[in-house]
């Protein structure tokens, strides 16, 4: 069985997020999406991150109704600091029955060589990309990477919601109504998150 496999640290998860994730499970050839809560990624700053099991249980209410869609705290019981390729091996040791693919956006091709065994992770397991707009003028997506027949290109809607976004709203005490889904701005609010 084919499991996406989506990483990020979801502070918090969107709408983005859910669209995409579903795109993967609806539209190729995934059973299922685990999005994998990231306690800190290795190449970002954790400033205003939320307590690792704040953004799991987000997660778990944004994903308890679609049964394609699944939350996982893996990677909150590895060695820190966390790769992708440690929970690949990781969770391919616990699930031999299960062929994990790695969900990643257009725009990470670029720094995609900058991951650790960043070619153990195409060639063993192989990649779905989703279309993303690149964040730097200029920028060019790794075409090398792009025609690796273990990089899958997935035809989805292009979604320019971030996280940080999200945020500021909620700081400036705007209203991020659709932006996440409901369950999560719900526990946004209850426990006066990212104020």
């Amino acid at each position: 069985m084919k499991i996406g496999l989506f990483f990020g640290s979801f502070n918090p998860i969107h709408t983005g997020h859910m669209i995409i994730a579903n795109v993967m499970a609806e539209t190729t050839d995934l059973k299922k999406v685990w999005f994998i809560v990231t306690p800190q990624n290795p190449l970002k700053p954790g400033k205003g991150l939320l307590h690792d099991f704040d953004r799991y249980d987000m997660v778990r209410a944004a994903v308890y109704d679609n049964y394609k869609l699944e939350v996982s705290d893996v990677e909150f019981h590895l060695p820190k600091p966390n790769y992708t390729i440690h929970t690949l091996v990781h969770l391919s040791e616990k699930h031999p029955d299960k062929a994990f693919k790695v969900i990643i956006g257009e725009d990470n091709l670029d720094t995609f060589t900058r991951w650790k065994n960043y070619e153990r992770i195409v060639e063993d397991y192989g990649l779905y990309v989703y279309p993303r707009l690149a964040r730097t003028a200029g920028q060019v997506t790794n075409p090398e990477l792009k025609r690796h027949p273990n990089v899958k290109l997935v035809e989805a809607p292009m979604i320019d919601i971030s996280a940080t976004f999200i945020r500021n709203c909620i700081r400036k005490g705007q209203s991020v109504r659709y932006l996440v889904p409901d369950p999560v701005e719900e526990i946004i609010r209850t426990k006066n998150f990212y104020r």
